[in-house]
């Protein structure tokens, strides 16, 4: 580790502290909202409707997640008439920020992008499925995803004031919309122009530390794993950039954490901080100029942040953030099963 480096650190770290502390005390307030929005949409549905997008908190479809177009469990925006789709929007505003709804109505809006150029009749930004996992209140768990073609949002609430959010997915086909009326939107344009940058920033020989193979990978590594280990260390360390370069990383983190409430998004960077920043390692593997296929990789001790734009000439963005002990609220559930009698084991207790 490079110690000259670390008063860096630790002030940028140290900024991350207050940010976390703020957001404990609006963390409740997030899973409220979440929960009366939750139960507003499903006072609207019809029984049928109902049954169709709701199970068991304990239900293995909840650990279903992907984000390829497939069939998929729940309810889909198509079947919802103009109340009921307002009142999924509403519930989908609950967690996310506004830029970070903003980019998840950009992702389902590129399917009308992607049927028009590409003729395919089942690129549908209507199939976008809403669903719900136990019974949302203040007391006991529940969770609920809004997921379909490049888009897979997960969230598990715990005793009403605990949120996990990941798996956390967005995706973009195109990465760059070369024509028609929607001509030049780069849905995750900011993904992958702050990590070049950073890249860029880096000497000679940090770039030989940092660039670990020369060919991208032709997707994200840990595809849509129910659960997620660390993968090879690779990369530069935090500990070993400059000023700048540690800034330009905080702001590539930010980006990815922004997406959520901001409540939500300083507790994601809280908890890289207690973990240990100088110890988050960024790596990038394939070309450096925009056009060739890349991708890289940011992980600590406790999460990892995956990106890959290698398909359809490299214009065909994937990304993930994944938490090694925290994907669908699996460490929120430990504690909250520790702490409290409940007759019954779910299977976050067993994991």
């Amino acid at each position: 580790m490079n110690r000259k480096e670390l008063p860096w650190i630790a002030g940028l770290a140290a900024g991350l502290v207050t940010v976390g502390v703020l957001a404990g005390l609006s963390r409740r307030r997030s899973a409220a909202l979440m929960a009366s929005a939750a139960n507003r949409f499903l006072a609207a549905l019809t029984p049928k409707q109902r049954a169709a997008c709701t199970f068991g908190f304990e239900d293995e479809q909840r650990f279903d997640w992907h984000f390829l177009p497939r069939s998929r469990k729940g309810l889909p925006l198509k079947e919802l008439d103009a109340r009921q789709r307002q009142l999924a929007h509403d519930l989908l505003k609950t967690g996310l920020s506004q830029r970070g709804y903003l980019k998840a109505t950009n992702v389902i809006a590129l399917e009308a992008v992607l049927r028009a150029l590409s003729g395919q009749a089942e690129r549908d930004p209507e199939l976008y499925y809403f669903t719900i996992f136990g019974i949302p209140s203040p007391n006991d768990p529940w969770g609920w995803r809004v997921e379909g073609h490049h888009l897979s949002l997960n969230y598990t609430v715990v005793n009403g004031k605990m949120v996990a959010t990941t798996p956390a997915f967005f995706g973009a086909d195109p990465a760059e919309v070369g024509r028609g009326p929607r001509q030049g939107l780069r849905v995750l344009g900011a993904e992958e122009d702050i990590a070049r940058e950073l890249l860029l920033s880096l000497d000679q020989q940090q770039r030989a530390v940092a660039i670990f193979d020369s060919e991208a990978p032709p997707d994200i590594l840990t595809v849509a794993t129910k659960t997620t280990d660390p993968l090879a260390p690779v990369g530069i360390q935090a500990g070993q950039l400059r000023q700048g370069q540690v800034s330009l990383l905080l702001r590539l983190l930010e980006e990815y954490a922004a997406s959520m409430p901001a409540s939500l998004a300083a507790e994601r960077l809280e908890q890289v901080r207690r973990a240990g920043l100088e110890q988050v390692c960024f790596g990038w593997a394939g070309g450096i100029e925009r056009g060739e296929g890349h991708y890289y990789r940011v992980q600590g001790p406790t999460f990892l942040i995956e990106y890959d734009n290698t398909q359809d000439n490299a214009n065909h963005i994937h990304t993930v953030w994944r938490d090694f002990n925290g994907d669908f609220g699996i460490d929120l559930l430990r504690e909250h099963y520790r702490d409290t009698p409940h007759k019954h084991y779910s299977r976050a207790q067993s994991s």
